[in-house]
Parts: C-alpha cells; structure tokens; sequence
C-alpha cells in the first residue's frame, strides 16, 4: 500500500507540473494558431483543398466535355491549325469561318472566372497569412489560367476582381501582364522559402507536392510570358526572362517535369474526336508533319479512311458546301479524315511540356538573354526531348534534314480546297540564315512540339506568324477578319456586355480598336516578325 501510495503522489505531482505548465501556454496557444495540433491543421487544410481541384480542372475544363468542346476547341484548337471541324456548325455560319457564335465564346470566359478566380481569392484569404505556400500555389494556378483568358480578349477582369458587387473593372492587357509578373515572382519568393512544406501534397494534381517542380514551372511560366510581349517591350521582357533564366532552381528541363494534370477522366478531345466525330486533322498540321515525315505523327493522329493508309487533314473554315443538302451529309464525307491517337488523349492535360521550355530558351538566345545558352543547342533539345516525349527514335536523322519541307495540300472530297505548301522553311538548323528564319524553325518546331495544346500555339501564331498556316476557305467575318491575318482575338462575351456595360465599355478603351475579331492585342505587334 505505502508504495502505491509513493506512486499516486508521484503521478499526482508530474500531472500538476504539466497542468501548470500547459496553464502557462494556454493564452499563447489560443492566440497563435501556428500551434493547432498536426489534426486540426489537416482540417483545416481540407477547408481550402477542396477548392484546388476545380482549379487545377478549370484551366479548361475537361468535364462535362461540351464545355471543353466551347471553351477551346471551336476557337482556339482550329486557329491554331491543329484541329478543324468536319461538320459544317450553322451551315457554315460558326466560328471557324469567323462568323462568331458568341453563345459558345461565353464559356471561354465563364469557366475560368467561376472555378479558378473565385476559388483563388477565397484561398488568398484563408491562406495568405498563416500558410503562405498554399496561397502561392494558387496564384500559378490563377496566372496559369488568366494569362490564357487575356491572350483570347486582351483586357480582362483581373486585379480588381471582386473589388465591387456592382461592376467589374478591366485591366488592360499590358496591366494585367504587369501583374503577372508581380504574382509569379511573389510565388516563387514564398515557394523558395517553404521548400519542404509538405502542406500541399494531398491536394497537387500536379508535382505531388513538390515545391522545386512548381517553382521549376513559375520559372517556365514566367520565360513563356516574357517571351510574349518580346516585341511590345523587349527591356521588361528580358528582364522578366532572365530572372527565370538565371534563377538558381531554374526552368523545366526534363520530362518529368513537364506540366500535367493527372486527371482521371478521358482527355476531352476524346470524347469529341471519337464518340461526336467533331474534330479531325487539319490541313496544316497534315502540310507540315507529313511534308517533314515527322515519326511523331503516329503519336498526334491515324491514318484516314478517305485515303486509307495516308493522313489526311481538312481545310480550316468550310462553309456548307455546294452539292450538299445538310451540315450532317456534309460532315459524313470529311468525318473519314484523320483521327486524333489515343496516345496524345490521355488523360493527363498538358499545359506546359519540357520541349516549350527549350524552344522558349532558343528564342529568348537568338535575343541575346543572359542564361539562355546557345541557340541552336536548345533548339536542338527542345526536338530531342519531344521525340523522347513520346518514346520516338531518330532525332538525330530527322534534326540533321536540310531538304524536306511543308507539302502541297490535297483535298480528296473537295478538289478546290486542295492549296500550295506557304513555306519551305527545312528543319535543319542554319546559323547563316536571317533572325527571322532562325526565328520561323524555331516556332514551327515549338509548334509541333506542343500539340495538342491549341491555345498557346493560337497565341505564338498571332505573335509570330509561325508556322504559316493555311487561310480559311471561306471568311463570313464580313471583312472585320482579314484573310491572309487570319484571326486575333475574340470579342467581349454577352454575359459581360448584359451584367458589366460599364466595365466593357472601359475595356474598349483599353483595348486599342474596335471590339472585334479582327483588332489586334497589345502583346500582337504589326510590323517586322523578329
């Protein structure tokens, strides 16, 4: 008894001290939330977590596959020349004869403002003090996004957003890429100094919370819009570039690096490609891959059945042709055309691919940018790397080619569609030739690489020119979109001409020219390509 005795006072005197003690605490623990237990920071987490997804899946959306189909595919996926339509949508009267269904543009603008904007600024407040890296990680996500929607509209609805319940008001393009800048350097910042935060990694689509991969990608991100505004202001843009060129962790560079979202859900382009029969090869991509005989064209597209055994690519901006009674007889005759493969519909999104990085080095040395390395080297990997990409041999063979180039198209349906190759541009690197040609295989090459991602190759084709894409047959714009320019931009979307008049009416302005197809953005420089 008298030892148990012992041992109860002994319990009894250790509870007291640790009673006391924690009694101390107690107002430092209740007034400093970095100290909630390990099981409520869980909980907490999920409270923002859960708003990442819809961001990482927003970028563009990917389900339901209708949206993905509005928001890029019947824009941006066939003015880049990768894609076209084979029915002809309003009997003719749609986008790709730049008749602009504005019904359908609205999603280029919705989806992003609803699941990536909102949810970024509810993560801003519940993060950005206390756990600052994933308040970071939002805001890539949130220029990943913006940046895209402004390279479609120019001005955009981006520093300001949510300042007011009653309007909206736009930034201009140059400002909103101003703050850009702002957001990637201070992501990077916070990243770099929370490195081994393992905070995110239950909620990353992407890297699995592996911070250096994300600030490797801020960099990467930060170089491709610096890159873009090259010729508007090439002291800010080398600038911006060289920060990422020289940053210590530096830039994309392998693979596995490469920007994914590792959705589990088909590739939406699948369901559009395969189930709808809406989308088939275009022209240009058939002109330049098979011109090329470029293996990776077994990875992009299958063989048509309108030429079995050949790939075989459709005209952008077919009307409802004569000869035929509907859009659906129509698209029965060009639905036969290539396929998209299976191997580039996965369901991993691709956004930003170690090849972009390469070819964006190459441009930022043909421009003299400190940290880019030699310009034939990176033009060199950056086609290495998309061959490795898709586990392709012969890159050696294929880089070292100085005679093949872009073919002659031929329309088998419709023989007066068939057109001239525009370019004779080789694949061979040639440090003899003019910036501008330098700068033409760098772009053509950037553009294959980056298949099937139709929006940066919308917007390197607006900047630069590159590759030469095929005009469309038949141009209903009314003469607001010339031709040969082919398309700039998309207008204001109905939604924010019905519930933001004040805020478009401002964007106008901002906007340099008529609120149009055919207007130019600030970054799309007329004049001298290089």
């Amino acid at each position: 008894m008298k030892n148990r005795n012992n041992i109860f006072l002994s319990s009894l005197v250790a509870f007291s001290l640790v009673f006391w003690a924690c009694s101390d605490n107690l107002e430092e623990i209740d007034g400093n939330p970095r100290n909630i237990t390990q099981e409520q920071l869980e909980v907490d987490f999920q409270n923002v977590g859960s708003l990442y997804k819809p961001m990482f899946e927003n970028i563009y959306q990917y389900t339901p596959v209708w949206s993905y189909q509005l928001q890029q595919n019947l824009n941006a996926d066939i003015f880049s020349g990768y894609m076209t339509n084979p029915r002809p949508f309003v009997a003719g009267a749609n986008n790709s004869t730049y008749n602009l269904v504005s019904g359908w543009n609205n999603f280029i603008w919705s989806v992003p403002y609803s699941n990536v904007m909102n949810n970024a600024r509810t993560i801003e407040n519940e993060t950005k003090e206390e756990f600052p890296e994933l308040f970071a990680v939002s805001q890539l996500l949130k220029v990943s996004a913006m940046h895209r929607v402004s390279d479609v509209f120019g001005p955009i609805v981006y520093t300001k957003f949510g300042a007011s319940a009653t309007t909206s008001e736009y930034d201009s393009q140059e400002e909103a890429y101003n703050a850009f800048f702002i957001d990637l350097e201070q992501a990077i910042m916070i990243l770099s100094e929370n490195i081994d935060s393992p905070r995110f990694t239950a909620f990353d689509l992407a890297y699995g919370g592996n911070y250096e991969s994300w600030i490797k990608y801020a960099n990467s991100l930060r170089l491709r819009l610096a890159i873009r505004i090259s010729k508007i202001n090439p002291a800010k843009a080398k600038a911006e570039g060289e920060k990422s060129l020289n940053h210590p962790i530096g830039v994309i560079e392998a693979n596995s690096e490469s920007f994914f979202i590792n959705g589990t859900l088909d590739h939406p382009i699948k369901t559009i490609n395969n189930s709808w029969g809406d989308i088939r090869m275009n022209a240009s991509i058939e002109s330049i891959l098979v011109g090329y005989e470029d293996p990776r064209i077994n990875s992009y597209f299958i063989t048509s059945e309108v030429n079995e055994g050949e790939f075989k690519g459709i005209r952008n901006g077919l009307p409802l042709l004569p000869g035929y009674a509907d859009e659906l007889a129509q698209k029965a005759d060009y639905v036969t055309f290539s396929l998209l493969s299976e191997t580039v519909l996965s369901p991993r999104v691709q956004l930003m691919t170690a090849a972009e990085v390469f070819f964006l080095k190459a441009e930022a040395a043909l421009r003299g940018w400190s940290g880019a390395g030699d310009v034939q080297a990176n033009y060199e990997q950056g086609i290495v790397t998309s061959f490795d990409q898709y586990s392709i041999s012969g890159a050696a063979s294929y880089i070292g080619n100085n005679i093949l180039t872009p073919k002659d198209y031929v329309d088998p349906v419709t023989t007066s569609n068939s057109t001239n190759a525009l370019s004779t541009i080789t694949i061979a690197w040639d440090n003899s030739a003019s910036n501008e040609e330098k700068l033409e295989r760098i772009i053509t090459q950037k553009w294959i690489a980056m298949f099937p991602e139709g929006q940066e190759a919308w917007s390197e084709y607006r900047r630069t020119g590159y590759p030469k894409l095929f005009p469309v047959v038949s141009n209903q714009s009314g003469g607001v979109v010339d031709t040969d320019l082919q398309i700039r931009r998309i207008p204001f979307v109905d939604s924010e001409l019905q519930t933001n008049p004040d805020g478009v009416s401002n964007a106008i302005s901002k906007l340099g020219g008529a609120d149009n197809a055919g207007t130019r953005l600030w970054w799309d420089v007329q004049g001298g390509n290089f």
